[in-house]
């Protein structure tokens, strides 16, 4: 479904970049140039805001294909080309990263003094770059993307990140390439067997099951870095840490989900037979990192540290329902990390919010908050039950649907993932009551200021999704319910072909 073959796709990715143009050809004294970029980053991220949300409203939710399709001969000899689409999968991540940007900004009109220039068009191009990567349909511009978020990400942890800023921004970038290395070398095979890089062409070629085995090998080195799983998330909550509040609601709103998208799109659906049968370990990896991580989220004295592990905690009940391969399960997994990105960037936000009041994240510095800021503390108790999964908010029917899917599984794995979410309730509610409730002890909350206009309007998109997809979930899952249907059946037709080769060799 594509107007009249109208580019949109390509519009949405681009765009961003004529406002980073804009931007470096600004002149003037420093504060003209930085209320400049401030604006024209505000403005061309709610124009592309506005472009996909008409590419929300025409988005056919009976079709399980791709939409929208965009083909440009690039590299035939080789089978390459710039071939933009979207699915039920992938559609809505496109909107979530085209919402979150204008917040991330808003959120540091007033909080970014250096540089500001290179500060937004750094946002910008991480606009293009995570844009591309949910729209690709060829896995080479798919890498491209991927590989390419990386840079703006580590500019802005950074150049604008705390007092350990460099250590954190290493840490992160040689983390994530690492692993992509090796993703690198799974598509090279990819091409080798298929002579192509067309994502849709490579989901419906059977590669041998040996092949299968050591590229979902390295896909898995490169996609459970970006979740991250257990044991290699430790570069997150160090990044979190050092990153300015707006880095880490989009790290935690939409990088992270590039890592699960990977597992949707090239794992599951390119490797079934490799799938179903890593998907043990996985269960196993994604159960540690639930009760571990919360455990460890616990005993953090940081608001920063201690949402950076609940999202490890949360993202592993994503792959818990991304490999259980049934209906439920995958559906629960995508709503997860929809209600994730839009939750776990709140609950980043209104961290941000006192430390830029008070300029510390120690729980033990906080308390009464209630009395002074009545509003913030309504919007956080929000995010804070939506984040335990209260029902009628955003977290409950991810979480439930996984669960769904994870006891068609195996009874001890849903009763082992639920854990997250008692273990969610305590150390959430933990940080609610220390900095909320309680008498003000200190002299410097006693005056401290409730949400602004600025804050209150970065806040309502936020509030409005929560509920939104609390209320009324089937508005978000039927947009994908026809693409899960095919993954899940293209995977059990797989595993039947596979049985049936088995029973004739014997």
């Amino acid at each position: 479904m594509n107007a009249a073959g109208f580019p949109i796709l390509s519009l949405v990715t681009w765009l961003p970049l004529l406002g980073c143009a804009i931007i470096m050809f600004v002149r003037g004294d420093e504060e003209v140039v930085a209320s400049n970029a401030r604006w024209t980053a505000l403005w061309t991220s709610l124009v592309v805001l506005a472009i996909s949300v008409v590419l929300w409203a025409r988005f056919d939710r009976a079709e399980a294909g791709f939409q929208f399709i965009e083909n440009s001969v690039w590299l035939p000899q080789w089978g390459i080309a710039y071939k933009m689409g979207v699915d039920g999968i992938s559609v809505l991540f496109v909107l979530l990263a085209t919402l979150l940007t204008p917040i991330c900004i808003l959120a540091s009109w007033e909080t970014i003094r250096m540089r500001v220039r290179e500060y937004m068009i750094a946002f910008l191009v991480l606009e293009t770059m995570m844009v591309g990567m949910f729209s690709a349909m060829d896995f080479v511009v798919f890498y491209m993307f991927f590989e390419g978020v990386l840079i703006p990400m580590y500019l802005i942890i950074g150049i604008w990140g705390g007092p350990r800023r460099v250590y954190a921004a290493f840490k992160f970038f040689l983390y994530t390439l690492a692993g992509s290395v090796l993703m690198l070398l799974a598509l090279l095979a990819m091409w080798y067997v298929a002579g192509t890089t067309d994502i849709p062409t490579l989901m419906h070629t059977q590669f041998a099951p040996a092949m299968q085995t050591w590229m979902f090998l390295a896909f898995f080195a490169s996609f459970a870095v970006k979740v991250p799983m257990w044991p290699v998330h430790t570069w997150l909550p160090d990044a979190h840490v050092e990153a300015p509040t707006a880095g880490s609601v989009i790290l935690a709103g939409v990088l992270l989900k590039m890592g699960a998208y990977g597992f949707l799109r090239f794992s599951v659906p390119m490797l079934p037979i490799a799938s179903a049968h890593f998907a043990p370990y996985i269960f196993g990896l994604s159960v540690v990192a639930v009760i571990y991580t919360s455990l460890v989220a616990l005993a953090q004295t940081d608001m920063k540290k201690l949402i950076a592990y609940s999202s490890v905690a949360h993202m592993g009940v994503v792959t818990i329902g991304i490999f259980t391969i049934n209906a439920q399960g995958v559906s629960g997994a995508l709503f997860q990390m929809l209600s994730h990105g839009i939750v776990s960037a709140a609950l980043f936000l209104c961290v941000g919010v006192v430390y830029d009041r008070v300029h510390t994240r120690e729980i033990a510095r906080y308390g009464g908050l209630a009395d002074r800021m009545p509003v913030y503390a309504l919007t956080f108790l929000l995010f804070t039950m939506a984040s335990i999964g209260l029902p009628g908010t955003a977290g409950f029917v991810g979480e439930f649907l996984v669960l769904i899917g994870a006891y068609e599984v195996n009874f001890w794995l849903a009763l082992l993932g639920s854990l997250g979410m008692i273990l969610g309730a305590a150390y959430m509610l933990y940080l609610y009551s220390r900095v909320v409730f309680g008498r003000i002890t200190r002299d410097d909350l006693k005056h401290i200021l409730d949400l602004s206009p600025r804050e209150l309007a970065i806040f309502a998109p936020l509030v409005v999704v929560t509920l939104w997809m609390g209320i009324y979930p089937s508005s978000f899952t039927s947009f994908w319910d026809a693409s899960v249907r095919a993954m899940v059946e293209h995977q059990q037709a797989a595993m039947a072909s596979a049985t049936r080769l088995a029973e004739v060799l014997r």
